[in-house]
């Protein structure tokens, strides 16, 4: 026994304890839930009734989708089943959902409602692959805005994240990437703003200032861009058009103005492209 305790006792290379008492170490469970989800290409597709669902694969031809009588394509964009998809809504709500729950391609998919608690009167804005480095910039009809850093705006439960603050009538009308230095704004009334993103404020949640100023109507279509590289849009024929910094003098002004009538060979819908 004595021989054995020398050779296998506490105090020695094989008796000695090889584990530690301590507190369990500490772990994202999202990001454990996360690392559980094969990653797989798909196609995200969302109705204009604002229903959902997730096509294999990335699709390139969109065509050829079929929808529900009465209702048709509103967006569809890549993904990969471990992105989490960001949808907004015209009541300023944010939702968050896992592109791996998203019903899968065959049928017409699902109510976005079934999948989170959206309210009747609300509808889809847009919808897009959540990239946590990102900055948005929300606009609502009457052309209230401000600008929202994106990891700000992640839901965690179905009832979703309240960002911007509407009242009616007024409503959520468009949320964008935000890139460059300066943001043109074209109204209902065809008339084009551009002034620097600098006087458009940063926040996390609010209604925003006023982005553009109208007599009737409200604001139509917006494209934030790098002043010195110019402002493009697109036609009908798909012709790219480009205003440099000196053409585009005359709707240089400061937020909340009304701005000018849009340049000549603007697209008649009033929009970039």
């Amino acid at each position: 026994v004595a021989q054995l305790r020398d050779k296998f006792g506490p105090e020695t290379e094989l008796g000695r304890r090889r584990t530690q008492f301590a507190d369990a170490p500490e772990h994202d469970l999202t990001d454990i839930a996360h690392a559980m989800i094969e990653r797989e290409p798909v196609t995200v597709v969302v109705s204009e009734k604002g229903w959902l669902r997730a096509m294999k694969g990335h699709l390139t031809d969109y065509s050829q989708l079929a929808f529900k009588e009465g209702d048709s394509l509103k967006l569809a964009f890549h993904a990969q089943t471990t992105d989490k998809i960001l949808v907004f809504t015209t009541g300023g709500k944010f939702y968050t959902i896992g592109a791996d729950r998203l019903p899968g391609g065959r049928g017409h998919g699902e109510p976005i409602r079934i999948i989170v608690d959206m309210e009747n009167d609300q509808d889809i804005v847009t919808a897009f692959v959540h990239d946590p480095k990102r900055k948005l910039l929300l606009v609502s009809y009457d052309a209230n805005g401000f600008v929202v850093s994106e990891e700000e705006v992640v839901a965690n439960t179905r009832k979703g994240k309240q960002v911007m603050n509407v009242k009616a009538p007024d409503e959520a009308k468009r949320c964008i990437p935000v890139s460059g230095d300066h943001l043109a704004i074209v109204g209902e009334n065809r008339k084009m703003l551009v002034f620097p993103l600098a006087e458009i404020p940063e926040m996390a949640r609010g209604k925003g200032v006023r982005l553009q100023k109208y007599k009737d109507g409200g604001v139509l279509d917006l494209k934030t861009f790098t002043l010195e590289t110019g402002l493009t849009w697109q036609d009908s024929a798909d012709r790219t058009f480009t205003k440099s910094r000196e053409e585009l003098v005359e709707w240089i002004g400061s937020r909340a103005a009304a701005g000018r009538m849009v340049p000549k060979g603007f697209p008649r819908t009033g929009k970039f492209g």
